[in-house]
Order: structure tokens, then sequence, then C-alpha cells
């Protein structure tokens, strides 16, 4: 959005660092200011901020980075992570916005320290997680202003909010570094703290740049200005990913104790047009219940609900906080309203039914938008209307005078908070997004974005992939349903594709996603390693790293010996070695069964509930 900077003064980090690598120490400078840095011992992980123009001799190697995310300190000593190449994605209210393209982490371990035998098999393993957490997908940043907070939010805010430092001006529920930030932070290197957000942060699209866009927006111009360039509808989407039940989609389902809901996110849709701005939010979570559904080799395991005295308390948790932030709050249920997810849907609606001041409705996606239908949509966004109006969206002239606020805001869920979820936000944003052009004038109020081709196919493939990057952190994979977004019907292509990604999916939450969510769970906090505390990898059991590999042998090696003997003939000794074989994979595949929990990749550092 080319949206002028604030005139008021604005706290700017510095935007590249010279990493200098001393025997004893790492040095951090700013290019900008030789003064200004700070270094990290390479036995203790120690950081001291330099005292003016310090010199160390001559280094060993040099090079540029793009910001420090942070540290972490394991069994054996403390990680820098760096960021070392970074891609400029477009602006945020006049500020370049970067998206991370590569991180490393610096050791600092190299004090000689007495590890126990077990404790050098931990250390490997959070090593491991490091490697995980380096390739982090999605992480977005600004040296120049903070992109955590919404446009709403931000107007009201004081005037001197942007003179802060970066990381104070931050919504700590969308930092995803926050955890790594604490010890450049009680250091007061403020000028060296990079905030990080997950989530997506699409470029900001002119829609049709060289002429007008809409009929209406061309015939309210002067004759002799109808042929130049006019300033156009931009639209912008944010997507913000919250880290306070940050995980992987089998192992971090429901909600904790506390009511943070697992794949929280809060989308913004932001537009510009003659310099009014406008903005509207919705937000996305799994049921805040207490439940799971652990991964056991089947393709769609059993959800289970958790038989919790707190649960009446987990639900008015999270709902208190969403009132308290976003003001009234309409929970749309998307999920299906038989088996497992009609037991899980029907146990949401009867907690949510005694909170007065959130409206429940349910909405089976499947049943009335399956195959083709997806029109029908319109069904559900019939029983919400009058809220949604009510609701509204949030409006500021070109002097940043507020017009409008939103006064709540729509939580949709399915299971996983992904494909059904998606496209059920992409058509509430399509709806006030015609709202908000035809109050300022860019369409009339016959008019609609769906029918300028061009621009509607803009804003659908926007949605597509914001839905697809929120899919990729979240689940490993592209998102399902991207037709029914782009579309608005199922293609052939689109179910080839859909199939894929389930199949990945499925080879993920089985075999993956245990090790990516230890990495969660360390990189936010979750788990802090601590020598005194005994090893979390101690007495856990049924190790399916070692057992896998020597059930997988066995069924292939069973398979191909009873191909081979069949082939062979069918004498006596052939059909006998034949049954032999297959009563071999017959058990095989019975304890795989049997033992699929154990078997599949499972989290070790924290429980289902953290």
């Amino acid at each position: 959005m080319e949206i002028e900077p604030n005139s008021i003064d604005h706290f700017k980090l510095y935007s590249q660092l010279e990493l200098q690598e001393f025997a004893d120490k790492f040095v951090f400078r700013s290019p900008e200011s030789s003064t200004e840095g700070f270094s990290v011992s390479r036995y203790d992980g120690n950081i001291e901020k330099l005292n003016g123009d310090m010199s160390f001799g001559k280094p060993s190697k040099v090079s540029t980075i793009y910001g420090v995310a942070g540290t972490i300190r394991l069994l054996a000593g403390s990680h820098i992570l760096l960021i070392t190449s970074r891609k400029e994605v477009g602006n945020y209210l006049g500020f370049p916005i970067f998206r991370v393209m590569s991180m490393k982490f610096l050791s600092c371990n190299e004090a000689s320290r007495h590890l126990t035998r077990q404790e050098k098999k931990d250390e490997t393993y959070f090593m491991n997680l490091l490697t995980i957490v380096e390739s982090t997908p999605g992480l977005y940043y600004s040296y120049e202003t903070d992109i955590t907070v919404n446009l709403q939010r931000r107007c009201n805010l004081a005037k001197g909010w942007m003179s802060k430092p970066v990381w104070k001006q931050a919504d700590p529920r969308f930092v995803w570094n926050k955890n790594l930030l604490e010890e450049l932070i009680e250091n007061k290197l403020d000028g060296f703290i990079v905030p990080l957000l997950q989530g997506n942060i699409l470029k900001f699209l002119s829609l049709l740049p060289c002429l007008p866009l809409f009929p209406s927006a061309l015939s309210s111009l002067p004759k002799d200005m109808q042929f130049i360039n006019a300033k156009l509808p931009t639209i912008a989407l944010i997507s913000r990913r919250c880290t306070r039940r940050l995980g992987t989609r089998m192992w971090r389902r429901g909600a904790n104790l506390e009511g943070d809901a697992a794949n929280f996110i809060e989308t913004e849709q932001l537009l510009e047009f003659e310099g009014f701005r406008s903005s509207f939010l919705q937000i996305r979570g799994s049921i805040p219940l207490l439940w799971e559904q652990i991964v056991d080799l089947s393709y769609k395991p059993r959800l289970n609900i958790i038989d919790h005295e707190e649960t009446p308390k987990v639900v008015e948790r999270h709902f208190h906080d969403l009132l308290q932030r976003y003001g009234h709050v309409v929970a749309v249920d998307l999920t299906n309203k038989q088996g497992d997810e009609g037991l899980l849907s029907a146990a949401y609606a009867a907690e949510i039914q005694k909170l007065s001041s959130v409206r429940y409705v349910s909405f089976d996606f499947h049943h009335c938008c399956g195959g083709s239908n997806f029109d029908n949509i319109q069904l559900l966004y019939d029983q919400i209307a009058e809220d949604f109006e009510k609701n509204g969206y949030f409006l500021i002239d070109t002097e940043e005078k507020i017009i409008l606020e939103q006064r709540g805001v729509i939580r949709s869920n399915c299971i996983d908070c992904l494909d059904r979820t998606n496209v059920t936000q992409s058509y509430l944003a399509r709806k006030s997004l015609d709202s908000q052009l035809q109050r300022l004038g860019a369409l009339s109020s016959n008019e609609c974005i769906s029918m300028f081709t061009e621009d509607f196919e803009i804003f659908k493939i926007m949605w597509m992939e914001q839905g697809d990057e929120i899919s990729l952190e979240y689940s490993g994979t592209h998102a399902l349903k991207r037709d029914l977004v782009r579309y608005g019907k199922q293609t052939m292509t689109g179910l080839v594709k859909d199939g894929m990604s389930a199949i990945s999916r499925y080879f993920l939450n089985n075999f993956q996603d245990g090790i990516r969510q230890d990495a969660a769970d360390l990189i936010s906090g979750r788990y802090s390693v601590n020598r005194d505390c005994p090893s979390p990898f101690q007495n856990n059991g049924f190790d399916s790293l070692s057992y896998l590999p020597v059930a997988s042998a066995l069924l292939i090696g069973g398979l191909t010996v009873t191909t081979i003997t069949i082939n062979q003939g069918r004498n006596t000794n052939t059909i006998l070695s034949s049954a032999l074989c297959a009563g071999v994979i017959a058990g095989v595949m019975a304890l795989v069964k049997s033992n699929g929990r154990q078997i599949c990749s499972r989290p070790r550092l924290c429980g289902l509930l953290n």
C-alpha cells in the first residue's frame, strides 16, 4: 500500500549488520555506526554491549547479515539465530516489509563442559531441532515499523507509540521469536531486536494500474483526466499466527487450559483508495475445547474429547479474551454434523451456548457446499448477515480521522481451520470489500468486484496463496479446496492436487510432525532446556525411530519373498513357503496396527495440553 509514513518520528532498527568472527567472540556492528554493536562470547554465550569504537584486532572472518532473531541456551551453551538473507515483499503504511529467506544458528558452546552420556544424546536431539527451526516458513518483519498490530488498534494507540523500540510496539501474541529475544532485551540492545511475524503478507497489488479500475470511478473523474493514471484501489492481506499454542496439525488441537486455541490466526484485509484506508478483520482457531486426534497410522485418526472439569472455564477464558480484543464475536462452526466431527461440534455448541455474549452458528460446510454447490455458502451468509453488517469494518480518512470502527469479528473454524475456513473467510472478505468500495465511490451501489474479471481473479489468487501459506505452516502442505476459492467449484486438476496434498499430509502427520512439534515447543519457550531437570527422553518406552525401519523391512521382505515363491510354481513346498511368508506379513501388519500410535513420530518435550 503506497501510504506516506506518519509525520512523527519513528524508531528504526539497523537494517544490516557486520558479523566479525574472533577466536573468543562474535562481534556484531552496524555499518551505519561502528560504535554501535555488541559481542557474544564463544565460550559461554554472554552478551556485552560495545563501548565506543572498541577494537578486537583482525577478525578471522567478516560477513554481512540482516538481523539477529534472538538467542537460545541448550545444555552445552548458547546459540544465536541470524537472518542471513531476506526479500522485500512490499510496503506497509509506507515502510518496507521483508520476508526471511534463510536463517542460521551460530553456536557459542566452545567452553569445556562435562556432559554425561545421556546429556550428549539430548544435546544432539536439541541441535536437530534447531536445524528444523532454521527452515521455518512464513516469517516477516520491518526495520521501521511494527507489523503485528492491526490498523484499528494502531490508530487508537497514543501518538508517541511509534517512537518506542519496535519490540515494544509489537503485540506479543504474534511475535514468533518472543522467547528468543529475552537476552537481547535484558542487554538493552533495542536497535538490534527484530520481532518476527509468522503468517503471510502478500504483495500489495494495484488493481489495473494503467487505467481507472471501475467504470463508476472513471465516470466520476473530469473528462480531461479520464485517460491518465488515477489513484486506484489497492488491497493487501496480512495473516498473523498466534504463538500461544504453536505447533503442528495433529499435535496441537483444541485449546490448552489457559484457553489458547491451536492454529489461531488473525487475518486483516486492507484497502486504500484516494487516501482513505480501511481494514477488515477475521479470526480463525481450533475448537476451544480440550480434545485430541492422536496419529495411529490410520488415514483419519479418531477424535477424542478429553473429559476435564476445567472445560467450561477453558471456553470462557478463550472467548473472554476475544471479546476484550475484538468486540462482539460470532462463532461460525463449519464442521460436519455426523461422526466424530458431529460429536465434537455438539460438545462445542453445548459449551458456547452457556455464554450469552457470543453467538454460535453451525454450518455443515461439506453437506451444504459439497461437490459444485459452493454458491450455497450464501445460506451461511444469510444467517449471519445482520451481525456481519453490524460489525462493519474500520475506516479512516485522508487526515487519519476515524470514520468507522469494526465493532465485532467473525471467528471461523473447521477441524484444521485451514481448507473450509479459508474458503469461508475469502467469501466474507469479498462481501466486506464490496461494501467498502461502494462507500468510497470506487463502485456504484449495484456493482461488486466479482463483476470485473481481472480484478476478481487477483483477489481470489491472493486468498488462495494466503491459504497455502497458512496450511504450509500448520500442516506442512498446500491447502485443499483451493479450487473453491479461485473458481467457485472443484476441477479435476484441483482434485488431483488435493489428493497429492492429502497423501503428503498423511506422511508428515505420521512420520515427521512429532519432531516438528518439539522444535516449535523449544523455540516458543513451552519447553526450557535445564541441566538440573531429568532428560525428557528417558523412560519413553517404545522408540518409533528404532521399530519403524524394522517393521518396514519385515513387511517389504515378506512381500518380496511371497511374490518370488508364488512365481516359482505351485508345488507343495512353494505353497507352504508362500503361506508362511503371508503369515509373517499378516503378523507384522497386526503388530504395526496395534502399535500404530507408538510407531508414529510423536513429540517428546511437552504434553498435548501445553
